[in-house]
């Protein structure tokens, strides 16, 4: 499968204890087309959940701390929290380069982590959900938003937009010419 997405993402955890979760996290990065997975001050060897072996096949990053995170310029950091002030994922314009990291399963991202973020992000459900869900969820949103499909019938009888083809533009000089 080709990429269907511009730009790329990449996908972490903060603090997180339980490798399980983990693996289901990253096996859903590696899904969706992560470009790169990362622990913030979390141990992670592998999970058999993890059924994708994604550290085989995706850059792995282990962070001891948040000082020690180092994303690529340009990359935006977005938070997924339940927090009040956070942007209600159906109404967020998901950047076009980001990593995405989600906190402990018993706990919050923590408060150096949010600094950090550029956008914090929550999933409008009633309580908090499984790690893997989450993550799988933000990514799903991501692909809906940045990918090229076409539009969604307003009926389950009407037939399908098909996806529109990719349309290649001028080149664009970001230079003078030389002389």
């Amino acid at each position: 499968m080709t990429d269907i997405m511009r730009g790329y993402f990449g996908v972490g955890v903060e603090g997180v204890s339980k490798p399980f979760n983990i693996g289901n996290l990253m096996r859903s990065a590696h899904a969706f087309g992560a470009k790169f997975v990362f622990t913030v001050a979390a141990e992670y060897s592998g999970a058999g959940s993890d059924t994708a072996k994604t550290h085989e096949h995706v850059p792995f990053y282990q962070f001891a701390s948040v000082d020690e995170l180092n994303l690529p310029d340009g990359c935006a950091l977005v938070g997924i929290e339940l927090m009040d002030e956070a942007v209600d994922l159906p109404a967020f314009p998901h950047p076009l380069n980001a990593a995405y990291v989600l906190g402990p399963e018993r706990g919050a991202l923590s408060p150096a982590l949010i600094e950090r973020c550029d956008h914090v992000v929550r999933i409008p459900a009633r309580f908090s959900i499984n790690l893997g869900v989450a993550g799988a969820i933000v990514l799903y949103d991501r692909m809906l938003a940045l990918g090229r499909f076409g539009e969604r019938p307003l009926s389950p009888r009407a037939a399908q937009t098909p996806r529109p083809s990719h349309v290649y533009g001028a080149p664009t000089r970001r230079r003078p010419k030389p002389n």
